[in-house]
């Protein structure tokens, strides 16, 4: 049998950011994940740590969230994160109305933009499609999901918290209200008793709080990336329209990421994969960039998104936001347990100081975040990193080129 203060259930970005911050505020924490670290959605993503320009218009909260991580992360991050500059691009097919309101968005949250014309954007980006007429610059950047993760939880292993990969939760036991014990496999083999329970599993965050029987309702989409040799692209390229299959380009050293389609899945560890949504992104991102049509494929993953349906109801499709969601159990008579759901990679520091606030509040903690400002152990230094991405066997598909090869 174990104590600790806080067990954290998930090691993708947004748990081992907890786990930080908790650490770094002095509370005794414990982080287990049935896997690897990064090994669902954090490590599966396109990698694009978002300026917020995507939302400006339909989200203009999670715009602002976003641009105020991405420069907390271009300060604290070094070499998890790549600055290139992203580039929103106007086909002719494409609503001229569209890339002007997105501007407008932009501008009110305070995302910095340029708009130029088609031939400035192929001089900035060559073999960009000559269909090209309009584009716009926006702060977006690379991250490489597995450093990210693996550092974070290197530095709050190094405040004293316990992180355990390979540690499956098979079961809670529920006593008057409270979550009493939990039981965990793999690598801990042991029951925990904890004071406060964080459900940060994403897309798995509904099997999870059902163990405790409060409900979590997901309703997790799947999309497919494709990884192809490709020299020499500078800023991220994003097709100026109503978020859509195939719009996103990612540049990495010597390979791009293609990405990506929106399709439901009922179980996020058991779905279908199809041929169509590889056609299609190839198809809609060679729109933009027509040498990624006959590039190499390197290779191709599938990520789940850790969508909220109570958000996904409410606000009625694809891209329209990203936002988190933190969920109190206590409204559900489980005093010590809470979820944090949906969000962003880009976020996920901000989501895990929210979490972190309310459970210092249920524990009686008065400590402040200090996340923001204490850069990541390693950061300046990629065999560290990927050091520590080994330690912790957190290696993902998104930045398999660049993690162990010193690359960023």
């Amino acid at each position: 049998m174990r104590s600790t203060a806080v067990l954290v259930i998930g090691g993708g970005a947004t748990g081992v950011g907890v786990a930080r911050d908790l650490a770094l505020r002095g509370v005794d924490v414990t982080l287990v994940d049935r896997g690897g670290l990064a090994g669902g959605t954090s490590g599966r993503s396109h990698g694009l740590l978002h300026s917020g320009a995507r939302y400006a218009e339909s989200d203009p909260t999670g715009a602002e969230e976003c641009i105020e991580e991405n420069r907390i992360l271009g300060e604290i991050a070094g070499d998890c994160i790549r600055e290139t500059g992203g580039l929103f691009v106007r086909l002719g097919t494409d609503d001229p109305d569209y890339l002007e309101a997105k501007r407008e968005a932009c501008e009110t949250v305070g995302i910095p933009t340029e708009t130029i014309d088609g031939e400035a954007a192929r001089e900035a980006v060559p073999g960009l499609s000559t269909d090209v007429e309009r584009a716009m610059r926006v702060p977006d950047a690379v991250v490489y999901p597995s450093r990210l993760v693996a550092a974070n939880a290197a530095d709050a292993r190094d405040h004293g918290a316990s992180i355990h990969p390979h540690a499956p939760v098979e079961g809670m036991t529920v006593v008057d209200g409270r979550v009493a014990s939990v039981d965990v496999g793999g690598a801990v083999d042991d029951r925990i008793e904890p004071d406060y329970v964080v459900n940060a599993a994403g897309a798995w965050a509904e099997g999870v709080a059902a163990m405790a029987g409060v409900d979590v309702e997901m309703r997790p989409t799947r999309g497919v990336m494709v990884s192809v040799e490709y020299d020499g692209l500078g800023p991220v390229l994003n097709r100026c329209r109503d978020p859509d299959d195939g719009d996103i380009v990612v540049p990495h050293d010597s390979e791009v990421v293609l990405g990506t389609t929106s399709v439901g899945v009922e179980d996020p560890d058991d779905y279908r994969t199809e041929e169509w949504e590889v056609e299609r992104t190839f198809e809609e991102c060679a729109a933009m960039l027509p040498p990624v049509a006959d590039a190499p494929e390197v290779r191709t993953w599938w990520g789940v998104r850790p969508l909220y349906a109570p958000d996904e109801d409410e606000r009625g499709g694809r891209g329209i936001s990203r936002g988190f969601f933190r969920l109190d159990h206590a409204d559900e008579g489980v005093g010590n347990l809470a979820s944090i759901v949906g969000g962003k990679l880009t976020t996920y520091r901000r989501m895990a100081e929210s979490t972190a606030d309310l459970v210092c509040d249920r524990l009686g903690v008065d400590a402040e975040c200090r996340t923001a400002d204490r850069r990541l152990p390693g950061a300046d230094d990629p065999a560290l990193l990927d050091a520590l991405v080994a330690e912790f066997d957190g290696q993902g598909p998104t930045d398999a080129d660049v993690v162990g090869a010193g690359g960023g």
